[in-house]
């Protein structure tokens, strides 16, 4: 009896390890998680930035995988950022590293830890391994549709066998490029007001959340939502590294359009009366509205024609701040100094104000429209006020 006893005990003792044996270790795997890093106040760090982070037990640190590298040192560095042809790179370095910058400045930082199976973490963890030597490293930067976040984004699809894709593509919040850049600019004016004028209609589809992911934080909501092949939560945990102290994500908030149409109604009724009583005042104060105007109109036409933005091409605001607007200062000064604008003159104001009406045109077309009505509600009214106001070829 005694016997039999012991040899029970034993075989319970021996049962855990014997199942042990059987089954494959964990501690070779490594874990993988998408760090998440909030807005900054400089202007390059309003839209965020995140990383994939390998914690491979066989390593002595976390790796952070970052897609967002550049070398300005490049020679042709300049340039290439003027046509469009920007070089990234990814690098990877100790997560400790990468992270002393956030905390340094406040800039919080939220790990989200992949619930892979080991094949897919192996794959992924040897993938960006690969993606990281220098003979591979660099890539072609777009920023809505190429950059860092949507790297890090690729990389989990390619190792969850396209699943995320398949989740995300089908599904849209009615957000676009333009709307998620002008929000994240917003606290810069230049910032938000450069992408507004200068983005053209590709900018504004609705995008599908998938494409919404070339922001980190969008990217890391969908991961929140999203599933593993086998139907298990993708995100198997999240924790903050370091807390944001900074100013918070700008909020969404609908675009108004009567502010822009009171205040465009307001500039061509006070045109249209200093055009009766003070002309010569008049067109002193329209030569820096006409240039800015051309040079503007002339930095978009530069966009569509001479590098590759894409998302700058076919803009319809050429319209609004029209290029044609150079050829009315000769004529602006003549007014100012009390003389006969010429002949000319009459007739590219009646221009100006025809291209106005195209875009209104072009506005209301159900194909891909661009959304600047703002623009077009500050801006008619003054170019037709000036039209009204200065047409004239006679001397003041």
């Amino acid at each position: 009896m005694i016997t039999r006893v012991c040899a029970l005990l034993l075989c319970l003792c021996l049962w855990p390890s014997t199942g042990a044996a059987q089954t494959p270790a964990r501690d070779d795997v490594p874990q993988i998680g998408v760090a998440t890093m909030q807005p900054g106040d400089v202007f390059f760090e309003r839209f965020g930035h995140n990383a994939l982070i390998v914690d491979d037990p066989a390593e002595a640190y976390p790796v952070s995988y970052n897609f967002g590298f550049f070398d300005p040192s490049e020679p042709d560095f300049v340039s290439r950022f003027i046509r469009g042809d920007m070089r990234y790179m990814l690098a990877a370095l100790p997560f400790a590293d990468d992270l002393a910058y956030y905390r340094d400045v406040g800039r919080g930082v939220s790990i989200q830890w992949l619930d892979l199976d080991p094949a897919q973490a192996r794959a992924l963890a040897a993938a960006l391994a690969e993606n990281a030597r220098p003979e591979h490293a660099h890539y072609h930067y777009d920023y809505f549709t190429d950059n860092c976040s949507t790297r890090v984004r690729d990389a989990i699809d390619r190792a969850l066998g396209g699943a995320l894709r398949s989740q995300l593509q089908g599904r849209s919040r009615g957000n676009s490029y333009r709307g998620d850049a002008v929000r994240l600019a917003s606290p810069a004016p230049w910032m938000w007001l450069g992408f507004d004028i200068g983005l053209g209609p590709a900018a504004d589809r609705p995008n599908s959340i998938w494409d919404d992911t070339f922001v980190p934080m969008r990217l890391a909501d969908a991961l929140r939502d999203a599933r593993n092949v086998d139907g298990r939560p993708l995100v198997s945990s999240e924790q903050v590294i370091v807390p944001h102290t900074q100013a918070p994500e700008p909020v969404e908030r609908p675009r108004l359009l009567w502010p822009w149409l009171l205040a465009g109604v307001a500039l061509g009724l006070a045109i249209l009366f200093a055009g009766r009583s003070a002309p010569r005042a008049l067109a002193t104060a329209a030569l820096p509205v006409w240039t800015a105007c051309a040079l503007l109109g002339g930095v978009m036409l530069f966009l569509w024609l001479g590098t590759a933005h894409g998302f700058a091409w076919r803009n319809q605001n050429l319209l609004l701040f029209n290029p044609l607007c150079a050829l009315l200062l000769p004529g602006g000064w003549r007014i100012a100094r009390g003389r006969a604008p010429g002949r000319l003159f009459g007739w590219v104001l009646g221009a100006v104000v025809l291209c106005g009406i195209a875009a209104l045109f072009l506005h209301w077309l159900p194909v891909l429209p661009q959304r600047n009505a703002a623009w077009l509600a500050l801006l008619m009214p003054v170019h037709v006020a000036f039209w009204f106001a200065l047409r004239s070829n006679r001397s003041p």
